[in-house]
């Protein structure tokens, strides 16, 4: 496929997942506002995410911050209402940059993390809304804090370190049904005061809204298949 069929189709692949979130909130009864569409541009080099920017999406995802900053700043400069998301692992000596790029960081999920995002949010004076990871399928491979230790971590982010945690984040096990490991990130998150949820990716989306996702994080099914093993 060249360039401009495959930037075409990324136009036409939002549209499409736009029409999916609306059939899915139709379902379950929510408000299609509710519900952000956090389009996963990882790997994706600019000229095939402007079409998607020209289509009306203006929230984004990446999962390495030097890939961000390799391609966001130019775009964001001629688009000031871009909201960045970082939604791959952070690692505490890349606190820096990431609170200086990221409106949301979904990927906070553990005591180091914590510390060093308070230290740069009180430097920069910068406060990026923040969501704890959570692995409910509890992969010894995948980050995330575990399920029965979620609530003290976040009582840690919010006491010990002064974080304001927006919401929960998870990415259940690829070979699972996914529905009941949303239902337990909704059961963590009512019982926390957390009002997002971080869920539900481009093969389960639809499942994530009707489970009560706030945030769905979907790559492929607007830009394409990627060479990587992991599809967001």
């Amino acid at each position: 496929m060249n360039r401009q069929a495959e930037t075409q189709g990324a136009a036409e692949g939002l549209q499409a997942v736009r029409a999916q979130i609306l059939s899915a909130c139709h379902d379950g009864g929510r408000d299609p506002a509710s519900v952000t569409l956090v389009a996963v541009s990882k790997t994706f080099p600019a000229p095939e995410i402007a079409p998607v920017i020209e289509a009306g999406q203006r929230v984004f995802g990446e999962n390495r911050v030097q890939e961000a900053q390799g391609k966001w700043p130019a775009l964001r400069a001629d688009h000031l209402d871009i909201e960045l998301h970082l939604i791959g692992p952070l690692q505490s000596n890349k606190a820096r940059e990431a609170v200086a790029l990221f409106d949301v960081i979904h990927t906070v999920d553990r005591p180091k993390i914590a510390i060093a995002l308070a230290e740069e949010m009180a430097r920069q004076g910068r406060r990026p809304r923040l969501f704890v990871q959570v692995n409910t399928g509890a992969e010894p491979q995948k980050a995330g804090v575990l399920p029965e230790a979620a609530d003290a971590f976040i009582a840690e982010c919010r006491d010990q370190h002064g974080l304001e945690i927006f919401g929960l984040m998870c990415i259940p096990p690829a070979t699972e049904v996914p529905d009941p490991h949303f239902a337990l990130l909704a059961k963590i998150a009512a019982r926390n005061g957390l009002s997002g949820l971080s869920m539900g990716m481009s093969a389960d989306f639809p499942a994530a809204i009707r489970q009560g996702a706030t945030h769905i994080r979907v790559g492929s099914a607007i830009f394409g298949h990627r060479s990587l093993p992991r599809e967001a």
